[in-house]
């Protein structure tokens, strides 16, 4: 016979054990590449040499899988996908306007209407368009980038996909995480979420207090890359590296991600030549490589 004080200790126990493994399960993280970093293989041979490399997540480009659609159809370009087991996590829509107060939005809103139906052929629930305006804004213009948004929203929510706006430190309209944050809580759309770049954000004007204002759902994609130790006036998209090789707290910002409950993959989008015009096999590899050990010091893999 067991004591009850024994029984009521194994209770505890038992408790425990379920709450650190809900606990550890919240926060964990996929990695994942997008098209982007290996763009001159184009869209076949970027996805076959990752899948060589261990990749699983992958993001894919409306620009590659143009390409791709001069010469094959898109039922092919999704048995490419399937026939390696990959899975799209997210895919760059290639439209621009879609947020900022201007004559070509409704334009702008039919092109991501093709995206949407195109992509969600793919399983795709994300879609995204960086916010890369330059001219000059008022405070009144912001109200209109909210409708922008709600309109955006309505669009994604056709396909049953979840839209996604990305902060660009280049941008005059919407170039910090804080911006972002207080237009995606204003909107307050169902299907309508930010895109955090961690290059965008460490590069840019954002502060790490930025961070604070996410709310559990704002987040729904993480673009995952580090920056060079270099005067930040002369970064730019060419400089990203691969996480790990620089000087972004990433640990530190993935740990805040996780504590805010973002859950997602992390896609590692680079520019620089030696990436883009590399063997897909190769820096899928290196990027696994580093990346995953970023990961697992911030307890994310």
């Amino acid at each position: 016979m067991f004591s009850r004080r024994t029984v009521l200790l194994a209770s505890l126990c038992a408790v425990a054990v379920r709450a650190t493994r809900a606990s550890a399960a919240v926060g964990k993280m996929t990695l994942a590449i997008h098209q982007n970093t290996s763009a001159g293989a184009g869209y076949r041979k970027s996805l076959e040499g990752w899948a060589r490399a261990g990749i699983r997540n992958v993001e894919l480009t409306a620009r590659l899988l143009d390409d791709f659609l001069k010469t094959d159809s898109l039922a092919a370009a999704r048995r490419v996908v399937t026939d390696l087991g990959l899975t799209p996590v997210s895919c760059a829509s290639e439209v621009s306007g879609l947020w900022e107060p201007n004559l070509g939005h409704a334009a702008a809103l039919e092109a991501l209407k093709l995206r949407c139906e195109m992509f969600r052929t793919f399983g795709l629930a994300r879609i995204y368009a960086p916010v890369t305006a330059t001219a000059t804004f008022t405070q009144d213009d912001y109200k209109t980038g909210v409708d922008n948004m709600r309109k955006v929203g309505d669009v994604a929510k056709q396909f049953d996909m979840t839209a996604m706006a990305e902060f660009t430190r280049a941008s005059t309209f919407i170039a910090t995480l804080g911006s972002m944050l207080r237009m995606i809580h204003e909107a307050a759309h169902p299907n309508m979420r930010a895109l955090f770049d961690c290059y965008h954000f460490w590069s840019g004007q954002s502060k790490f207090e930025d961070l604070d204002l996410v709310k559990p759902g704002d987040i729904a994609h993480v673009h995952f890359q580090d920056v060079p130790d270099m005067p930040r006036e002369l970064l730019g998209q060419a400089t990203r590296v691969i996480p790990g090789e620089g000087v972004t707290p990433l640990v530190k910002i993935l740990r805040k991600l996780a504590d805010k409950g973002y859950a997602g993959p992390l896609s590692v989008e680079l520019f620089l030549p030696r990436f883009q015009q590399g063997d897909p096999y190769e820096v899928a590899r290196e990027i696994r490589q580093k990346s995953e050990a970023v990961m697992r010091q911030a307890r994310v893999i």
